[in-house]
């Protein structure tokens, strides 16, 4: 992973604010407030079912929010149709890649760039895609159903750059991929914000892989952000290394402290 800090703004390009998104009267989060700042990497962690791709698809348009509000670029999209938000320059990676399976790989990335009507523009994203995941020029006229699974996961994130977009959130981009392909993927979103400056709010299971890969993190549980901090600090946090990093330590009886509760100190 590159050490070279991207080009931060103080000011935040999304915003959330005591959101509040529920599945009929099933309440998946409830009152998240959060941040992006322009240029960094945001994650959320958080174990499965916290609410982690809730938030993703409510702040994409995919669910509305009964409480709170959200801004994007300083403009308000609470409740916004996807197909409006999509245009003001977000991207949803969804989890689970989603691909057309159907279309070529090229096809799917022409795909990505319908909102865009400079077509040299879009040829130089198509070739700069090719340079992250050379896989994708190979197999550029296959059906992307066809990929495997690292390989969708790959053709997904593209599909995404291809909309030149201000924000990315990325959901889950580990699932179901080996640990090689997984820090392959990771180190390549790292070089997109770098090189390109794009904003990524990335949701992650792999805590060790989303906090060495993100610049600040939120911990997310039973869906209420319970810690955020700088990753570089999360790390040295004792509940984090504990529940989400492995790194338990012998009591003094020789109880390992995962039997105790979380303090989130």
């Amino acid at each position: 992973m590159s050490d070279t800090p991207p080009p931060v703004s103080d000011q935040p390009v999304l915003k959330l604010l005591n959101v509040e998104s529920a599945y009929g009267p099933i309440k998946a989060i409830r009152g998240v407030s959060l941040q992006v700042r322009r240029g960094e990497i945001a994650t959320v962690l958080g174990s499965n079912g916290a609410g982690k791709t809730t938030i993703l698809k409510t702040i994409s348009g995919i669910i509305d929010p009964r409480k709170g509000s959200i801004e994007f670029k300083g403009n308000d999209i609470t409740t916004r149709d996807p197909a409006f938000i999509v245009q003001q320059g977000l991207s949803h990676v969804p989890e689970g890649r989603e691909v057309f399976p159907l279309l070529s790989v090229r096809d799917n990335l022409v795909m990505g760039a319908y909102t865009r009507n400079d077509r040299d523009g879009v040829a130089q994203d198509m070739e700069a895609v090719f340079s992250y995941f050379p896989i994708l020029r190979e197999r550029a006229t296959q059906d992307a159903g066809l990929l495997s699974g690292g390989q969708q996961q790959m053709l997904a994130i593209s599909r995404a750059i291809m909309a030149a977009p201000d924000l990315i959130l990325l959901d889950e981009p580990s699932l179901g991929l080996s640990p090689k392909l997984t820090k392959e993927i990771f180190e390549i979103v790292v070089r997109i914000n770098r090189e390109r400056g794009t904003t990524i709010l990335l949701v992650e299971q792999n805590a060790n892989m989303a906090l060495n890969a993100a610049d600040y993190g939120y911990v997310l549980e039973n869906g209420r952000i319970v810690m955020e901090d700088t990753c570089a600090k999360l790390r040295e946090k004792d509940d984090i290394k504990e529940f989400y990093l492995g790194m338990k330590e012998e009591g003094v009886r020789g109880e390992r402290r995962w039997k105790k509760k979380k303090n989130w100190r």
